[in-house]
């Protein structure tokens, strides 16, 4: 049985931006965007970039979850429910999701903490928000409800923990 799960700066419901290219004002990285927008959901790409495995372009979900070869799997996002997935979630005690409120690698920010795009992409909502949350595909919900899901907020890019950061962590979810 897993007593703590540890999540750190991770983009648990994926990216939808690339590294170091925050918002929509560079166009070097609309331009990038719009590159993995039309390729990041082929199987080549798929199996030789980690990367586009994280890639979740929220005008194409139904193209994220065919085509994804890992997160939307691992997040039950497909039709076709892992209930492995979900049953080894709720066995964790304790599940702590750490989000760096300057990151400039997982973008949007937000997935850190399972937030995502709502409808047609057009506004984040907070994972609670989310159907993976309001269905419970992986558990989250259980978890929240019995009080197990817990938030940190850390003040730098990613992964940048400060000592006291890492030490709260440590004393409370690893010891």
């Amino acid at each position: 049985k897993v007593k703590s799960l540890v999540s750190i700066g991770g983009p648990q419901q994926g990216v939808y931006g690339v590294p170091h290219c925050l918002g929509e004002d560079s166009t070097l990285c609309d331009y990038m965007r719009r590159l993995l927008n039309y390729g990041a959901y082929t199987s080549w790409v798929q199996n030789l970039l980690v990367q586009a495995q994280y890639w979740h372009d929220p005008l194409a979900e139904q193209e994220y979850v065919r085509n994804s070869i890992f997160l939307a799997q691992f997040n039950n996002q497909g039709s076709d429910k892992n209930p492995l997935y979900k049953e080894n979630l709720e066995n964790v005690e304790k599940f702590l999701l750490v989000k760096f409120t300057k990151d400039t690698m997982v973008d949007p920010k937000e997935s850190e903490w399972f937030g995502w795009f709502s409808g047609e992409g057009a506004d984040m909502v907070p994972f609670n928000q989310t159907d993976l949350y309001t269905q419970d595909w992986i558990g989250l919900k259980t978890l929240d409800q019995e009080n197990r899901l817990h938030f940190m907020e850390v003040d730098g890019n990613h992964l940048q923990l400060d000592q006291e950061s890492l030490d709260y962590i440590t004393e409370n979810y690893l010891l």
